[in-house]
């Protein structure tokens, strides 16, 4: 038996059917921003963010942070 090929465009349009009448159009919704790989670079970033604090800094916060919290 032989299968009748699907297109990528087809696929994904089934997909989102069957999404949006087993969920709603808002659990489709929130279901599909789960996959949203987002943009940029964190590891740069992160390393611009971070690099005028030592580790010394950091676990002094975390300390002070605590303390208010208790």
């Amino acid at each position: 038996m032989k299968q009748r090929e699907v297109s990528p465009a087809q696929i994904r349009d089934r997909g989102i059917e069957a999404l949006a009448k087993a969920l709603g159009p808002v659990g489709m919704v929130r279901f599909l921003q789960q996959f949203d790989t987002g943009s940029g670079d964190y590891t740069h970033d992160r390393e611009q963010w971070l690099k005028e604090i030592s580790v010394r800094d950091a676990v002094g916060e975390i300390k002070r942070q605590r303390g208010k919290s208790s």
